[in-house]
């Protein structure tokens, strides 16, 4: 089951919430208590494809690569 985030509309806390794909469950915050929650839209990073072939690091000096 996937992690989607929700933001309540009234006080602006998020809050991770695992659930199935495609439910219309409603969601109270876990902060304030409001019932308006909004799921946030997913981040997500788009590589490129640039650089040099399995480094992540352009310049090839990252300390994580």
């Amino acid at each position: 089951m996937p992690l989607y985030n929700y933001r309540c509309v009234k006080c602006g806390h998020v809050m991770e919430v695992l659930e199935k794909a495609n439910t219309n469950s409603r969601h109270t915050c876990k902060k304030c208590g409001a019932h308006r929650v909004e799921k946030m839209l997913p981040a997500f990073s788009v590589n490129s494809g640039s650089g040099t072939a399995g480094n992540s690091c352009p310049t090839g000096t990252c300390s994580l690569s």
